[in-house]
């Protein structure tokens, strides 16, 4: 431990050392001096960086941030998605997945969940349940559905609803955000998934998913959640129709959130994707815009363990370009469970990968790969 901190002071050291000679501005000079001195930027600093830093610069700092807080370690887990129905009573402008835009529509019945479940290996560790906000279905249907799972496979770590489904089933059912979570965790809720999030700026989420929860409803979940012991993710949907300014807005709330509760595990940048649905004729964002996302996101979120790369929406070639970004997680094996970026235009349609592969990639990428848990405790690695 000692050799692994002296190691991690030196290149923190030599990054300090090389800001020196980095031809910017002050004020970007200014902020590298913070980043590297472990300290807090500034909404106004997060805005520069975004509109002046090059790409080489914002990976240098986000580097440094990862490194500090993950060594040359990159995660995975093996996982799997259930996506219950695409049946929803939201109509946002961007989804491809609701059975407003899809080809598809399926309502999957309790035992067909049930069945999924048992389907899985029993090294998988992780199940995934997010999906449509369902008119008829009620908190306690979804209650006694995480009892049945924890019932057939009492092992498997529970990450489901997202803050905006657990909004509308608690509504629904006249309890507090609290109460609702209070029996949810009581049925088998280990955790809920970062999804709904989107753009907090309520102009822009007015416009592009106007029938769903309220960002103030979003971050009053979860917030409620972290005080009942439940950890969350925590996502944002960029590339659309908002700047530099609403990203930073969006970040600045989840990270005065995290110093309240440190109940979020890792963010999840998630890019548009403009296939099949009512947002079509915004162009995707580049890669460039993208590699910034995950950089900048890197560096203002300094009270995050983690920061995410969701290969199924970005490819994982890309993923593997990201961990030079300041990522550190590339989510997991997923087995060709989720549907909800494939219908909007991801290359990879069928999204699953093997643990050998999710090796691979990370060590092409000269990271250390690491299984962990729902939690991040790592595990013991085997490649199967």
């Amino acid at each position: 431990m000692e050799d692994y901190k002296g190691s991690m002071r030196m290149q923190e050291q030599k990054s300090k050392n090389i800001i020196d000679f980095i031809d910017i501005p002050d004020a970007l000079k200014e902020i590298a001096g913070i980043v590297a001195d472990g300290g807090r930027i500034s909404p106004g600093q997060g805005i520069m960086l975004f509109e002046q830093g090059d790409l080489g610069f914002l990976g240098f700092l986000a580097d440094m941030v990862r490194c500090r807080k993950s060594g040359n370690k990159a995660y995975y887990i093996r996982n799997f998605h259930i996506e219950p129905t695409n049946i929803c009573v939201n109509r946002c402008k961007f989804c491809s997945y609701s059975h407003h835009f899809s080809k598809t529509r399926w309502e999957l019945t309790m035992d067909e969940i049930l069945d999924k479940v048992n389907a899985q290996e029993k090294n998988v560790s992780e199940l995934h349940i997010t999906g449509a906000v369902h008119p008829d279905r009620d908190i306690y249907y979804y209650g006694g559905l995480l009892k049945k799972i924890k019932a057939a496979r009492p092992d498997l770590h529970v990450k489901a609803y997202s803050a905006v489904e657990l909004d509308y089933m608690i509504q629904k059912s006249g309890m507090s955000k609290k109460e609702g979570l209070v029996y949810l965790k009581s049925c088998g809720l280990d955790s809920i998934p970062g999804g709904g999030a989107e753009i907090f700026d309520e102009t822009i989420r007015k416009e592009i998913c106007g029938m769903k929860s309220t960002s103030d409803a979003w971050l009053e979940v979860h917030e409620t959640a972290h005080q009942l012991g439940i950890p969350s993710n925590a996502t944002m949907l960029y590339g659309h129709k908002e700047g530099y300014i609403h990203r930073i807005d969006h970040l600045e709330r989840l990270r005065q959130l995290q110093d309240r509760t440190h109940g979020f595990n890792a963010f999840i940048p998630l890019k548009f994707r403009n296939s099949n649905n009512e947002m079509s004729e915004i162009s995707e964002v580049s890669v460039t815009e993208d590699m910034k996302m995950y950089a900048v996101a890197r560096v203002y979120l300094d009270n995050f363990p983690h920061l995410k790369a969701y290969w199924p929406a970005v490819g994982r070639k890309l993923a593997q370009v990201s961990l030079s970004f300041g990522v550190d997680d590339l989510d997991g094996t997923i087995n060709d469970s989720t549907r909800i970026y494939s219908l909007a235009g991801a290359e990879d349609q069928n999204p699953v990968m093997t643990v050998s592969q999710m090796i691979t990639m990370i060590k092409e990428a000269n990271r250390t790969p690491v299984e962990r848990d729902s939690f991040y405790n790592e595990l013991d690695l085997v490649e199967n």
